[in-house]
Protein backbone atom coordinates (compact mmCIF):
# COMPACT_ATOMS: atom_id res chain seq x y z
CA UNK A 1 0.00 0.00 0.00
CA UNK A 2 1.21 3.48 -0.84
CA UNK A 3 0.54 6.49 1.38
CA UNK A 4 0.29 10.21 0.67
CA UNK A 5 0.10 13.28 2.90
CA UNK A 6 -3.42 14.62 3.42
CA UNK A 7 -2.79 18.29 2.75
CA UNK A 8 -1.14 19.92 5.73
CA UNK A 9 -2.91 17.83 8.37
CA UNK A 10 0.22 15.82 9.13
CA UNK A 11 -1.74 12.64 8.36
CA UNK A 12 -0.40 10.13 5.86
CA UNK A 13 -3.30 8.22 4.35
CA UNK A 14 -3.43 5.11 2.19
CA UNK A 15 -4.06 5.98 -1.47
CA UNK A 16 -7.02 3.61 -1.32
CA UNK A 17 -9.28 4.09 1.67
CA UNK A 18 -12.46 2.61 3.04
CA UNK A 19 -15.84 4.26 2.59
CA UNK A 20 -18.16 2.72 5.14
CA UNK A 21 -21.54 3.67 3.62
CA UNK A 22 -22.23 0.07 2.48
CA UNK A 23 -22.25 -0.97 6.14
CA UNK A 24 -25.51 0.96 6.33
CA UNK A 25 -27.06 -0.94 3.41
CA UNK A 26 -26.92 2.09 1.12
CA UNK A 27 -26.36 0.11 -2.09
CA UNK A 28 -27.78 -3.30 -1.17
CA UNK A 29 -28.87 -5.28 1.85
CA UNK A 30 -25.73 -6.37 3.62
CA UNK A 31 -24.79 -8.84 6.32
CA UNK A 32 -23.33 -7.05 9.35
CA UNK A 33 -20.81 -9.78 10.10
CA UNK A 34 -19.57 -9.74 6.51
CA UNK A 35 -19.26 -5.97 6.74
CA UNK A 36 -17.23 -6.27 9.94
CA UNK A 37 -14.92 -8.78 8.24
CA UNK A 38 -14.52 -6.33 5.37
CA UNK A 39 -13.31 -3.60 7.75
CA UNK A 40 -10.83 -5.98 9.34
CA UNK A 41 -9.59 -7.11 5.92
CA UNK A 42 -9.12 -3.50 4.80
CA UNK A 43 -7.03 -2.70 7.87
CA UNK A 44 -4.96 -5.87 7.48
CA UNK A 45 -4.18 -4.92 3.87
CA UNK A 46 -2.81 -1.51 4.82
CA UNK A 47 -5.85 0.74 4.44
CA UNK A 48 -5.63 3.23 7.31
CA UNK A 49 -8.32 5.82 6.49
CA UNK A 50 -12.01 5.12 7.12
CA UNK A 51 -14.83 7.51 6.26
CA UNK A 52 -18.40 7.27 7.53
CA UNK A 53 -21.40 9.45 8.38
CA UNK A 54 -24.45 9.29 10.65
CA UNK A 55 -26.49 9.72 7.45
CA UNK A 56 -25.49 6.35 5.99
CA UNK A 57 -28.26 3.90 6.80
CA UNK A 58 -29.72 6.33 9.36
CA UNK A 59 -26.79 5.74 11.78
CA UNK A 60 -26.47 2.01 10.95
CA UNK A 61 -23.12 2.41 9.17
CA UNK A 62 -21.56 4.12 12.18
CA UNK A 63 -23.03 1.49 14.51
CA UNK A 64 -21.70 -1.46 12.51
CA UNK A 65 -18.33 0.25 12.04
CA UNK A 66 -18.14 0.79 15.79
CA UNK A 67 -18.61 -2.94 16.30
CA UNK A 68 -15.90 -3.63 13.73
CA UNK A 69 -13.42 -1.30 15.44
CA UNK A 70 -13.99 -2.74 18.89
CA UNK A 71 -10.68 -4.10 20.15
CA UNK A 72 -8.68 -2.58 17.28
CA UNK A 73 -5.79 -0.37 18.43
CA UNK A 74 -6.73 3.27 17.88
CA UNK A 75 -3.46 4.08 16.15
CA UNK A 76 -4.21 1.55 13.39
CA UNK A 77 -6.80 3.76 11.72
CA UNK A 78 -7.60 7.37 10.89
CA UNK A 79 -11.31 7.90 11.42
CA UNK A 80 -13.45 10.46 9.62
CA UNK A 81 -17.13 11.11 10.08
CA UNK A 82 -19.51 13.93 9.27
CA UNK A 83 -22.07 16.34 10.65
CA UNK A 84 -25.03 18.19 9.21
CA UNK A 85 -26.96 15.50 7.30
CA UNK A 86 -29.00 12.92 9.19
CA UNK A 87 -31.71 11.48 6.95
CA UNK A 88 -33.08 12.08 3.48
CA UNK A 89 -33.77 15.79 3.30
CA UNK A 90 -32.81 16.31 6.95
CA UNK A 91 -30.03 18.86 7.36
CA UNK A 92 -29.03 20.83 10.42
CA UNK A 93 -25.73 22.70 10.38
CA UNK A 94 -26.40 24.71 13.55
CA UNK A 95 -23.60 24.90 16.09
CA UNK A 96 -25.66 23.11 18.73
CA UNK A 97 -26.64 20.24 16.43
CA UNK A 98 -23.17 19.56 15.00
CA UNK A 99 -21.67 19.61 18.50
CA UNK A 100 -24.26 17.11 19.70
CA UNK A 101 -23.74 15.08 16.53
CA UNK A 102 -20.08 14.55 17.41
CA UNK A 103 -21.05 13.12 20.80
CA UNK A 104 -23.57 10.78 19.16
CA UNK A 105 -21.10 9.58 16.54
CA UNK A 106 -18.38 8.93 19.11
CA UNK A 107 -20.83 6.83 21.14
CA UNK A 108 -21.81 4.74 18.11
CA UNK A 109 -18.22 4.36 16.94
CA UNK A 110 -16.86 3.54 20.40
CA UNK A 111 -14.21 6.28 20.35
CA UNK A 112 -13.66 9.56 22.16
CA UNK A 113 -11.78 11.30 19.36
CA UNK A 114 -12.45 11.80 15.65
CA UNK A 115 -9.45 12.45 13.43
CA UNK A 116 -11.41 14.35 10.78
CA UNK A 117 -14.87 15.86 11.20
CA UNK A 118 -16.54 17.04 7.99
CA UNK A 119 -19.56 19.14 7.10
CA UNK A 120 -21.63 16.73 5.01
CA UNK A 121 -22.91 17.77 1.57
CA UNK A 122 -22.73 21.50 2.05
CA UNK A 123 -24.49 22.14 -1.27
CA UNK A 124 -27.72 21.67 0.72
CA UNK A 125 -26.73 24.35 3.20
CA UNK A 126 -26.73 28.12 3.29
CA UNK A 127 -22.99 28.62 2.84
CA UNK A 128 -23.19 31.72 5.02
CA UNK A 129 -24.19 29.46 7.90
CA UNK A 130 -21.34 27.06 7.13
CA UNK A 131 -18.85 29.95 7.23
CA UNK A 132 -20.31 31.91 10.13
CA UNK A 133 -21.68 29.20 12.44
CA UNK A 134 -20.80 25.60 11.54
CA UNK A 135 -17.08 25.92 10.94
CA UNK A 136 -16.52 28.11 14.04
CA UNK A 137 -18.27 25.40 16.09
CA UNK A 138 -15.91 22.77 14.64
CA UNK A 139 -12.91 25.00 15.37
CA UNK A 140 -14.00 25.05 19.04
CA UNK A 141 -14.17 21.25 19.02
CA UNK A 142 -10.70 21.11 17.49
CA UNK A 143 -9.35 23.52 20.09
CA UNK A 144 -10.91 21.36 22.82
CA UNK A 145 -9.08 18.29 21.51
CA UNK A 146 -12.29 16.47 20.55
CA UNK A 147 -11.35 16.31 16.87
CA UNK A 148 -8.11 16.55 14.98
CA UNK A 149 -9.04 18.20 11.72
CA UNK A 150 -11.90 19.87 9.82
CA UNK A 151 -13.22 19.19 6.33
CA UNK A 152 -16.13 19.86 3.99
CA UNK A 153 -17.79 17.54 1.49
CA UNK A 154 -20.04 17.99 -1.51
CA UNK A 155 -20.94 17.07 -5.07
CA UNK A 156 -20.81 20.45 -6.88
CA UNK A 157 -17.16 21.45 -6.96
CA UNK A 158 -17.94 25.17 -6.87
CA UNK A 159 -18.90 24.93 -3.18
CA UNK A 160 -15.32 24.24 -2.12
CA UNK A 161 -13.67 27.55 -3.11
CA UNK A 162 -16.91 29.32 -2.19
CA UNK A 163 -16.21 28.36 1.44
CA UNK A 164 -12.41 28.07 1.55
CA UNK A 165 -11.98 31.58 0.14
CA UNK A 166 -14.13 33.04 2.93
CA UNK A 167 -12.44 31.51 5.97
CA UNK A 168 -9.02 31.86 7.50
CA UNK A 169 -6.08 29.70 6.52
CA UNK A 170 -6.17 26.29 8.18
CA UNK A 171 -9.88 26.35 9.00
CA UNK A 172 -10.87 23.96 6.21
CA UNK A 173 -8.10 21.36 6.05
CA UNK A 174 -9.66 18.83 3.67
CA UNK A 175 -12.33 18.50 1.03
CA UNK A 176 -14.14 15.33 0.03
CA UNK A 177 -15.43 15.26 -3.54
CA UNK A 178 -17.31 12.39 -5.15
CA UNK A 179 -18.11 11.44 -8.74
CA UNK A 180 -15.91 14.27 -10.05
CA UNK A 181 -12.64 12.42 -10.58
CA UNK A 182 -13.33 9.19 -12.40
CA UNK A 183 -12.95 7.86 -15.93
CA UNK A 184 -15.98 9.76 -17.24
CA UNK A 185 -15.63 12.96 -15.22
CA UNK A 186 -12.38 14.71 -14.26
CA UNK A 187 -13.76 18.14 -13.34
CA UNK A 188 -12.14 17.97 -9.89
CA UNK A 189 -8.72 18.11 -11.56
CA UNK A 190 -9.27 21.76 -12.44
CA UNK A 191 -9.23 22.65 -8.73
CA UNK A 192 -6.23 20.58 -7.65
CA UNK A 193 -3.68 23.41 -8.11
CA UNK A 194 -5.96 25.65 -6.03
CA UNK A 195 -6.18 23.10 -3.22
CA UNK A 196 -2.41 22.60 -3.27
CA UNK A 197 -1.86 26.35 -2.97
CA UNK A 198 -4.31 26.51 -0.06
CA UNK A 199 -2.75 23.49 1.67
CA UNK A 200 -6.07 21.61 1.54
CA UNK A 201 -5.98 17.81 1.35
CA UNK A 202 -8.11 16.17 -1.32
CA UNK A 203 -10.23 13.07 -0.71
CA UNK A 204 -11.83 11.52 -3.79
CA UNK A 205 -14.80 9.18 -3.57
CA UNK A 206 -16.88 7.01 -5.88
CA UNK A 207 -14.28 6.16 -8.56
CA UNK A 208 -16.98 4.13 -10.33
CA UNK A 209 -19.52 6.94 -10.23
CA UNK A 210 -21.71 5.31 -7.56
CA UNK A 211 -22.21 2.31 -9.84
CA UNK A 212 -22.07 3.91 -13.31
CA UNK A 213 -18.88 2.07 -14.24
CA UNK A 214 -19.85 -1.34 -12.86
CA UNK A 215 -21.53 -4.49 -14.12
CA UNK A 216 -24.31 -4.05 -11.55
CA UNK A 217 -25.05 -0.57 -12.82
CA UNK A 218 -26.63 2.31 -10.96
CA UNK A 219 -29.14 1.96 -8.12
CA UNK A 220 -32.63 3.30 -8.68
CA UNK A 221 -31.96 6.52 -6.76
CA UNK A 222 -28.96 7.47 -8.89
CA UNK A 223 -29.26 11.02 -10.33
CA UNK A 224 -27.28 10.41 -13.55
CA UNK A 225 -28.92 11.31 -16.83
CA UNK A 226 -29.99 8.66 -19.33
CA UNK A 227 -27.11 9.67 -21.62
CA UNK A 228 -24.59 9.15 -18.80
CA UNK A 229 -26.01 5.74 -17.92
CA UNK A 230 -26.05 4.60 -21.54
CA UNK A 231 -22.59 6.00 -22.28
CA UNK A 232 -21.10 4.32 -19.22
CA UNK A 233 -22.80 1.04 -20.15
CA UNK A 234 -20.91 1.08 -23.47
CA UNK A 235 -17.61 1.13 -21.57
CA UNK A 236 -18.78 -1.69 -19.31
CA UNK A 237 -19.83 -3.80 -22.30
CA UNK A 238 -16.59 -3.13 -24.16
CA UNK A 239 -14.48 -4.25 -21.20
CA UNK A 240 -16.64 -7.34 -20.78
CA UNK A 241 -16.20 -8.21 -24.47
CA UNK A 242 -12.40 -8.27 -24.19
CA UNK A 243 -12.20 -9.80 -20.73
CA UNK A 244 -11.06 -6.59 -19.03
CA UNK A 245 -12.26 -5.26 -15.68
CA UNK A 246 -13.59 -1.70 -15.80
CA UNK A 247 -13.69 -1.43 -12.00
CA UNK A 248 -9.99 -2.27 -11.88
CA UNK A 249 -9.23 0.42 -14.43
CA UNK A 250 -11.41 2.95 -12.59
CA UNK A 251 -9.62 2.37 -9.29
CA UNK A 252 -6.20 2.54 -10.89
CA UNK A 253 -7.11 5.74 -12.71
CA UNK A 254 -8.34 7.45 -9.55
CA UNK A 255 -5.52 6.36 -7.24
CA UNK A 256 -2.76 7.22 -9.70
CA UNK A 257 -3.20 11.00 -9.52
CA UNK A 258 -0.53 12.42 -7.20
CA UNK A 259 -2.66 15.45 -6.37
CA UNK A 260 -5.34 13.29 -4.77
CA UNK A 261 -4.36 12.02 -1.34
CA UNK A 262 -6.77 9.13 -1.20
CA UNK A 263 -9.70 7.57 -3.03
CA UNK A 264 -12.55 6.03 -1.06
CA UNK A 265 -14.05 2.72 -2.13
CA UNK A 266 -17.13 1.32 -0.47
CA UNK A 267 -17.92 -2.36 -0.14
CA UNK A 268 -19.25 -4.81 2.41
CA UNK A 269 -17.42 -7.73 0.80
CA UNK A 270 -13.99 -8.89 2.01
CA UNK A 271 -13.28 -10.35 -1.44
CA UNK A 272 -14.03 -7.03 -3.10
CA UNK A 273 -11.76 -5.07 -0.79
CA UNK A 274 -8.96 -7.56 -1.47
CA UNK A 275 -9.45 -7.10 -5.21
CA UNK A 276 -9.53 -3.32 -4.91
CA UNK A 277 -6.30 -3.22 -2.93
CA UNK A 278 -4.65 -5.52 -5.47
CA UNK A 279 -5.85 -3.31 -8.33
CA UNK A 280 -4.36 -0.19 -6.76
CA UNK A 281 -0.98 -1.90 -6.46
CA UNK A 282 -0.78 -2.86 -10.15
CA UNK A 283 0.33 -0.76 -13.11
CA UNK A 284 -2.46 0.67 -15.24
CA UNK A 285 -2.98 -0.68 -18.76
CA UNK A 286 -2.40 2.48 -20.79
CA UNK A 287 -3.74 1.01 -24.01
CA UNK A 288 -6.98 -0.06 -22.36
CA UNK A 289 -7.23 3.31 -20.63
CA UNK A 290 -7.01 5.11 -23.96
CA UNK A 291 -9.74 2.95 -25.49
CA UNK A 292 -12.09 3.40 -22.56
CA UNK A 293 -11.57 7.16 -22.39
CA UNK A 294 -12.42 7.35 -26.08
CA UNK A 295 -15.64 5.38 -25.52
CA UNK A 296 -16.55 7.71 -22.66
CA UNK A 297 -15.55 10.89 -24.50
CA UNK A 298 -19.14 11.74 -25.60
CA UNK A 299 -20.18 11.99 -21.94
CA UNK A 300 -16.90 13.30 -20.50
CA UNK A 301 -17.65 15.78 -17.70
CA UNK A 302 -21.38 15.42 -18.25
CA UNK A 303 -22.64 15.66 -14.73
CA UNK A 304 -25.55 15.99 -12.39
CA UNK A 305 -25.94 18.48 -9.61
CA UNK A 306 -28.11 18.97 -6.56
CA UNK A 307 -28.60 21.12 -3.49
CA UNK A 308 -29.60 24.76 -3.26
CA UNK A 309 -29.75 26.45 -6.69
CA UNK A 310 -27.03 28.96 -5.80
CA UNK A 311 -24.65 26.08 -5.06
CA UNK A 312 -25.16 24.22 -8.33
CA UNK A 313 -22.37 23.59 -10.80
CA UNK A 314 -23.26 24.55 -14.36
CA UNK A 315 -24.73 21.42 -15.92
CA UNK A 316 -23.19 19.67 -18.88
CA UNK A 317 -25.58 17.02 -20.16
Amino acid sequence: MQYRPLGQTGLNVSILSYGASPLGGVFRNTDDQEGIRTVHTALDLGINFIDVSPYYGATKAETVLGRALRGIARDRYILATKVGQYDDGQFDFSAARVTRSLDESCARLGVDYIDLLQCHDIEFADLNQIVDETLPALVKLRQAGRIGHIGITGLPIKVFPSVVDRVGSGIVETILSFCRYELNDTALETLLPYFQKKGVGVINASPTGMGLLTERGVPGWHPATKAMVEGSRKAVEYCRSIGADLVKLAIQFATSHPGIATTLVGTASPDNIRKNVAYAAQDIDRELLGRVLEILRPIHNHNFTRGRPENHDPLVA
